[in-house]
């Protein structure tokens, strides 16, 4: 019998063209997996697609629910956002694809997992890594690093020439990756940065600001120890809340970033990401943390979700540090419970309130009226104290 290899499939050109490639150049059983994080109608007809392009078998594995609650919560109660701009749906998708990659090569005995990501990008990173850290024993096979295959249009004189049909357009377009979080853009026009993004050509889950309806939308999302629980006040899962935020902000021209990131590999890229559900939800999560942390936790809880953003961002997720960075968030999480209003409108997202049996405001306190709690003559003593520092220092330096 031959040597399995599990190929992470997608249905793409690229991974149409690897399996007569793994056949021909190391004479593997090639089983396809495609693991569905939440790409919609991109799954339909890849089972036939990857029998006729040479295929012993197709597992199409739907991961969504221990995506969202397992790799996308723990992001948002992190506040884990990739050089203030990036909420990471496509780092947060790679370490359960891994995960699931790994578990069906064990099920199939197979010798080697295959990845159609290229020499130039951080996913070949994130999955190899996550490989390594779940199954060290297994080969890893980077097509895009060893084949002479330089373009698009070779590999389809490739599929030519091996008699496999593409039943998809094989015209230039936009390189994408789609799941229930996010959609990126990357190609055509976006590889200068001097260029205006095509909105009209590009977006796929909404509309531009600009397009979106003259009247806001007002959403109330509740939350449980940093979990959303509910939208509007029915009650559902998270992975739920994300699709129908996704609709919601989509409808608003929500959540379209347009950026220049810097890639684990050291060079810069330019794309577009549509994340209308998350941005919300982010977006939702900060306002009632606002409410709740306490001064220092809010500030030191910063610094770590920029961390996990880059562990994330970088391939790290099966490791110490993000589960440590992760214990720590989920203890900053406890007592984060309520509900958030918001008005969503021509791109924006405006508070309408904020409310939690734990909130840490108190009006008394706050309030420009003297209440029993704070008494103004306090602070003389405070700054007194406070700036004695500086004080000091004027006197010993001298003052002109």
């Amino acid at each position: 019998m031959k040597e399995k290899v599990i190929l992470a499939y997608s249905g793409g050109l690229d991974t149409t063209v690897i399996i007569p490639w793994l056949k021909e150049n190391y004479d593997y059983d090639v089983v396809c997996v495609c693991i569905d994080v939440g790409q919609g109608n991109e799954l339909d007809g890849l089972e036939e697609r990857a029998k006729a392009s040479g295929a012993v078998k197709l597992y199409i594995e739907n991961v969504v629910e221990e995506f969202v609650d397992d790799f996308v919560i723990p992001c948002v109660k992190a506040g884990a956002v990739y050089e203030n701009k990036y909420l990471l749906g496509t780092s947060m998708a790679r370490p359960v694809i891994a995960k699931r990659l790994v578990e069906i090569a064990r099920l199939e005995n197979a010798t080697a997992i295959c990845h159609g990501a290229t020499g130039k990008g951080n996913d070949q990173v994130r999955f190899e890594l996550g490989i390594k850290a779940l199954a060290p024993d297994l080969k890893i096979i980077a097509p895009w690093r060893i084949w002479d295959i330089s373009s698009r249009e070779e590999e389809i004189e490739y599929c030519k020439e091996h008699g496999i049909h593409l039943p998809f357009s094989a015209d230039n377009s936009y390189s994408r990756d789609r799941n229930l979080w996010h959609i990126s853009h990357e190609g055509l026009e976006l590889e200068d940065p001097a260029n205006a993004p095509n909105y009209d050509h590009l977006l796929v889950l909404g509309v531009s600001p600009e397009k979106a309806p003259e009247d806001g939308e007002y959403i109330t999302l509740s939350f449980e120890k940093g979990i959303p629980t509910a939208l509007n006040g029915e009650a559902m899962s998270a992975s739920n809340i994300i699709g129908q935020l996704n609709t919601l902000g989509g409808k608003h021209g929500v959540g379209i970033v347009d950026i220049v990131e810097n890639r684990v590999v050291g060079m810069k890229s330019r794309g577009v990401y549509e994340t209308p559900g998350g941005t919300i939800l982010m977006e939702a999560h900060t306002a009632l943390e606002e409410l709740i942390l306490d001064r220092d936790t809010l500030a030191y809880k910063k610094g770590i979700g920029d961390k996990f953003a880059d562990v994330v961002y970088e391939g790290k997720w099966f490791t110490p540090l993000r589960e440590a960075l992760q214990a720590f968030v989920d203890s900053t999480q406890e007592f984060v419970t309520g509900e958030v209003k918001l008005k969503l409108y021509k791109g924006n997202i405006i508070k309408q309130g904020t409310t939690s049996p734990y909130s840490l405001y108190n009006e008394s306190i706050a309030s420009f009226t003297t209440g029993e709690l704070y008494n103004h003559k306090d602070a003389e003593g405070f700054i007194n104290l406070f700036g004695l520092s500086l004080k000091v220092r004027a006197m010993k330096q001298g003052t002109k």
